[in-house]
């Protein structure tokens, strides 16, 4: 295993269900000799991507923070589409959670949230949360922007068998042509999504804007508020992608 791949490969074992690690334990989930691991966590710790912990232990160093800071301040997505996520929430009127997500590769991640306060919509999108790539209307409405070309090769890796494959183009082209997306329950029972795309080609960003309300207090009128609400405000932040460009 390349050193790059072995410090990002380490660096993935670190998460909610276990922050702390040995270096036998991370020699045992890698499959990578200890002595091996040691080298890398000593070059991690030096770096600042990984601090000592108590026993023997490691856990997430100050440079994920810092990194993270970086990312907030300078990717133009976040940069501009967070405050909007607040405006948005402002004017629907209705307790949801507000989410900027954007294609990385072949994965779909939120890296911006917002919540109506004391809202009781709980959500699985989080930012930095990779999500399901074929499932929601956040996911779906970031696909369908996609070239045919580029599209069918990530449906494809996807898994499926040809038939579910035809049916998610299908879908797609659909979400394309209205240019939205509402999915009910993909993600999480009991909730609805509506999405409307966020798209810079120019700046290579692939994106959606999206509002999670709950089922019991969505109908058809309260949908098309909350994509009235949507389609202007996404618009202009892709406006304002491409601005930026030019400056």
């Amino acid at each position: 295993m390349a050193g790059l791949d072995r410090f990002v490969e380490i660096l993935r074992l670190f998460d909610e269900r276990k922050p702390d690690w040995t270096i036998q334990e991370m020699a045992n989930a890698t499959g990578v000799p200890a002595s091996t691991v040691y080298r890398t966590v000593r070059e991690l710790v030096g770096q600042g991507f990984l601090d000592p912990s108590i026993e023997a232990h490691y856990r997430l160093g100050a440079a994920i923070i810092e990194f993270d800071r970086r990312l907030r301040i300078s990717d133009p997505l976040i940069h501009e589409g967070d405050p909007m996520l607040a405006e948005v929430l402002d004017t629907v009127q209705v307790p949801c959670v507000a989410v900027l997500a954007r294609l990385y590769r072949d994965q779909v991640i939120c890296v911006a949230e917002r919540a109506t306060p004391g809202s009781a919509v709980e959500t699985s999108y989080e930012r930095g949360r990779p999500m399901p790539l074929l499932r929601g209307a956040t996911s779906k409405t970031i696909l369908a922007q996609l070239p045919k070309a580029k599209l069918g090769k990530v449906v494809k890796g996807a898994g499926h068998d040809r038939a579910l494959m035809e049916d998610m183009l299908s879908e797609l082209a659909a979400i394309r042509r209205q240019g939205y997306a509402i999915t009910r329950s993909e993600v999480d029972p009991g909730l609805v999504g509506v999405a409307v795309p966020v798209s810079c080609p120019e700046a290579a960003i692939n994106a959606s804007m999206s509002l999670i309300v709950r089922a019991a207090d969505s109908n058809e009128s309260i949908e098309r508020r909350l994509l009235m609400t949507l389609a202007p405000v996404a618009d202009m932040l892709s406006r304002k992608l491409l601005d930026g460009l030019s400056i």
